[in-house]
C-alpha cells in the first residue's frame, strides 16, 4: 500500500484552507497517513479548540473504513448494522467531513475537517481531495 507524501499532505491541507478562508470559515483540517496517523495539522484562526479532535477523528474514520465518515453515520443509526461503531477504535465520528484521499486511484490517507455545519466541513474537504485528484 502506497502512504501519502508530505508533498501531497501539504496540497490537500492547503486547498482545504484556501477554501475556508475563501468562504470566511476557521477550520481545524487534519490530514492522515494510511495507517491513519496525522500527517498535516492547521488550526486556522479562531477555529474551535473542540474541534481539534473532531477534523482528527474524521479523517481517521475515513481512512479505517475507506468511506467518507457521513456514510459510517448513516450506517450506524438506531438498528443499523454498525450501531454504536462511533465507540470502537478510540473513538469514531460518524458525521461528514472526513474523506479518503486517493492518488492515482489508491487510497492514501484522508482528510477531516471540523468547524462549522458539517455541510460546510465537507465542502472544505473535497477541496482538499480535489488536490489530489
Amino acid at each position: 500500500m502506497t502512504d501519502i507524501t508530505l508533498e501531497q499532505a501539504r496540497a490537500a491541507l492547503d486547498a482545504a484552507h484556501e477554501a475556508a478562508a475563501s468562504a470566511g470559515l476557521a477550520m481545524n483540517i487534519a490530514v492522515v497517513d494510511e495507517g491513519g496517523n496525522l500527517k498535516a495539522f492547521v488550526r486556522m484562526d479562531g477555529a474551535w479548540r473542540g474541534s481539534i479532535d473532531i477534523a482528527v477523528k474524521k479523517a481517521r474514520t475515513a481512512r479505517f473504513f475507506d468511506m467518507e465518515s457521513g456514510a459510517i453515520g448513516e450506517l450506524s443509526q438506531p438498528g443499523g448494522s454498525l450501531y454504536n461503531i462511533e465507540v470502537s477504535n478510540g473513538g469514531l465520528i460518524s458525521f461528514p467531513g472526513g474523506i479518503p484521499l486517493e492518488v492515482g486511484g489508491q487510497i492514501v490517507g484522508a482528510i477531516g475537517v471540523s468547524g462549522d455545519t458539517v455541510e460546510n466541513d465537507r465542502t472544505v474537504a473535497q477541496a482538499g481531495v480535489a488536490a489530489l485528484a
